[in-house]
């Protein structure tokens, strides 16, 4: 039940937090056009104590921090711990801009911030995961930043030879709209500096490689998780939610009826398999799949497996088995694990694996057949019998 409330609360901490984000960028957008003093909008006190510069600057920065939230809403949906940070910062600060705008339109803001922070707070645990960032985006990062840097740097030093530079802003403006080819030619090198321009030259070109890194490794996954859904396979957001969910590692002709079992109890899993054949048919019948190796460490973090209420592994193959059973086991060792062997002298090896409950199905369904065929006026209380007695005996 505890584990329920707080997963509860996390999904309203995230929906409160998209909330907050959607009006700071409407109020922030209505406080630049200053769209409520001209239709006559009563505006509160305290409006009178901040000046117009601030209030305008407040404008601003409060679209700014609109979008801003957009993104730790969508970090707070995936669990990552540093979205619940940001968000525990950004929801005071929309709250304080929503006041010094002095509005009767950014109440509404204000109200929400301050009640969307105690859900934040209290469901902290649920955003325990940490940014894992590939090779390529570090790269991509520093490489931005560097080329920034280098520019801002380089225009600032030679400041004489371009039109219109002064300051640091100057310098990384004009950085920033070359790197990003805008270009809006109010800042040039001089005419006659042929430093300032083969150092504009150098800017373009370093900019723009920095620029396309950047945009190919954002959109790069974007564009994997289209790909994913058109060939059926489960997105990153869709493995996020899942929750006191069953994990099948692999698939085989034993574990459609362990499927149909958990479907009529409305159970929530996620099956494991590299097999692509068996994953378009999955996805087909819209069952949830994951195409990855169950006995990966990887791919059972990726499928939830510390989120799992317990691990089943049954194909035909019992040696794959074995392996997606002992990798499930060292990464939680507190999980249920129940596997099935196809030969019997593979019931050990699966215990010592992991498995808490080893069943063979083969010796079962013999044992079950025997007892009908011996007692056919009551087989199907018989069958049910033997079939609690044999979980029982092999229960550790």
């Amino acid at each position: 039940m505890a584990e329920y409330r707080e997963y509860l609360g996390a999904r309203v901490a995230v929906m409160l937090t998209g909330a907050v984000a959607f009006l700071s960028v409407i109020t922030g957008i209505s406080n630049i056009s200053q769209a409520s003093v001209a239709i006559g909008v009563p505006v509160l006190p305290v409006r009178e104590l901040v000046p117009p510069a601030a209030q305008t600057i407040v404008g601003f920065t409060g679209a700014l921090t609109g979008f801003l939230m957009l993104g730790t809403a969508v970090g707070l949906r995936r669990r990552l711990q540093i979205a619940w940070y940001l968000t525990v910062v950004l929801l005071p600060l929309t709250a304080l801009q929503g006041l010094v705008t002095g509005s009767v339109l950014s109440l509404p803001l204000v109200v929400l911030s301050l009640a969307a922070l105690p859900s934040v707070l209290i469901s902290r645990r649920s955003f325990d995961r940490s940014v894992s960032l590939s090779v390529s985006q570090r790269a991509a990062g520093l490489t931005l930043v560097g080329v920034q840097a280098y520019g801002t740097a380089g225009t600032y030093a030679l400041r004489e030879e371009f039109t219109n530079v002064s300051t640091l802003t100057d310098a990384f403006y004009y950085t920033l709209v070359t790197a990003s080819t805008v270009g809006y030619g109010d800042i040039t090198p001089a005419p006659s500096s042929e430093l300032a321009t083969l150092f504009a030259m150098s800017v373009v070109i370093f900019g723009t490689i920095s620029f396309a890194v950047a945009l190919g490794t954002l959109l790069g996954p974007a564009l994997e998780r289209r790909f994913a859904r058109a060939l059926g396979r489960m997105t990153d957001s869709q493995l996020d939610m899942l929750e006191d969910h069953v994990l099948v590692l692999g698939y085989g002709d034993l574990t459609e009826p362990i499927l149909n079992e958990l479907q009529s109890l409305d159970v929530e899993y996620v099956v494991v398999t590299e097999d692509e054949r068996h994953v378009s048919e999955l996805h087909r019948r819209e069952i949830p799949v994951l195409e990855a190796d169950p006995s990966d460490e990887e791919s059972l973090e990726q499928a939830g497996l510390q989120r799992a209420v317990a691990v089943v592994a049954a194909t035909n193959q019992d040696a794959e088995d074995a392996l997606g059973v002992l990798t499930a086991r060292q990464l939680r060792p507190d999980v249920r694990i129940v596997a099935a062997a196809t030969q019997r002298e593979n019931e050990d090896k699966l215990r010592r694996a992991g498995a808490d409950t080893v069943i063979s199905p083969a010796v079962l369904g013999g044992h079950m057949l025997v007892e009908a065929a011996l007692d056919a006026g009551d087989a199907r209380e018989t069958a049910e019998d033997i079939l609690d007695d044999e979980l029982d005996d092999r229960v550790e």
